[in-house]
C-alpha cells in the first residue's frame, strides 16, 4: 500500500510544477490514492499520505483561497489556524503532525479534496466566490 501511495507521490510532484497553485491532491489530476503534496512559502515541499485532520484549534481565521479546480474565482474561507493531522510518511510510519496558520490553510484546502470537499463548500452559507480580476483588486493576501 505504501509503495502504491508513495508511486502515486512520484507521479503527483513530476505533474506539477508548482508555477501555478500551492498543493495538488492525487484525485485532481485523476490518481485514485489518498495522497497530497504541499508546497510551504519558503519552498518546502509537505508529502501528506491517507491524511485525517484529527484536531483542530486556534483562532478561526477567514481569507480568500483560490484552487486549480477553480483558477479563474477566489472565496473567503474561515479555517483553524492549528490543525493535527494523522498521515503516513514516505517510510510507512504513521504520525502526527501539528500545522500552524498559513502551512494549516493549505494542508486543510489538500485534506479536503482528499475528502470529496472544495473550498467553496467551507465558506460561510452566502458568501460567493469572486472572480479572480475582483480579488486583485482587494491587495489581499494571506495575513500571517
Amino acid at each position: 500500500m505504501v509503495a502504491r501511495l508513495n508511486s502515486a507521490c512520484d507521479r503527483v510532484a513530476q505533474t506539477h510544477t508548482f508555477g501555478k497553485g500551492m498543493g495538488l491532491a492525487a484525485p485532481q489530476i485523476g490518481i485514485d490514492r489518498s495522497a497530497a503534496i504541499v508546497r510551504t512559502p519558503d519552498g518546502n515541499a509537505i508529502t501528506l499520505l491517507n491524511p485525517t485532520i484529527v484536531e483542530s484549534g486556534g483562532d478561526v481565521d477567514e481569507q480568500y483561497e483560490g484552487c486549480l479546480s477553480f483558477f479563474d474565482v477566489r472565496g473567503k474561507v474561515p479555517r483553524s489556524t492549528l490543525i493535527h493531522v494523522e498521515h503516513t510518511t514516505i517510510d510507512g510510519l504513521t504520525k502526527i503532525t501539528v500545522f500552524e496558520r498559513g502551512v494549516a490553510r493549505l494542508v486543510a484546502h489538500e485534506v479536503d479534496h482528499l475528502h470529496g470537499t472544495l473550498y467553496i463548500d467551507q465558506m460561510r452559507q452566502g458568501v460567493e466566490p469572486i472572480p479572480v480580476e475582483q480579488y486583485r483588486g482587494t491587495g489581499s493576501t494571506w495575513k500571517y
